[in-house]
């Protein structure tokens, strides 16, 4: 299966995520997809990275942390940056 059609799955017409997949390697590409919306480079504030996650999903720390704990945002003293995830070369 393409990585597209498993985004696909978990992702509607508006961009907003229908579930945060349970099974890991789902889950990895998922976070990938949201972490594209992530200026390499860039340090964010906390309440910065909270607007974004709620434009994908309600429960928007669940997801932050999902970010943080499979290493696509690092987190240091309430600001973040991207870390991990594909790039656009």
């Amino acid at each position: 299966m393409v990585v597209s059609e498993i985004v696909g799955r978990f992702v509607a017409a508006d961009g907003r995520l229908l579930d945060i997949p349970r099974k890991r390697g789902k889950l990895l590409l998922v976070l990938d997809h949201v972490a594209q919306r992530f200026e390499p480079g860039r340090v964010y504030p906390e309440r910065e990275v909270d607007a974004v996650l709620k434009e994908f999903h309600p429960d928007h720390a669940a997801l932050r942390r999902y970010l943080v704990d499979e290493g696509f945002l690092t987190r240091e003293n309430g600001y973040y940056w991207r870390s991990g995830g594909t790039f656009e070369v």
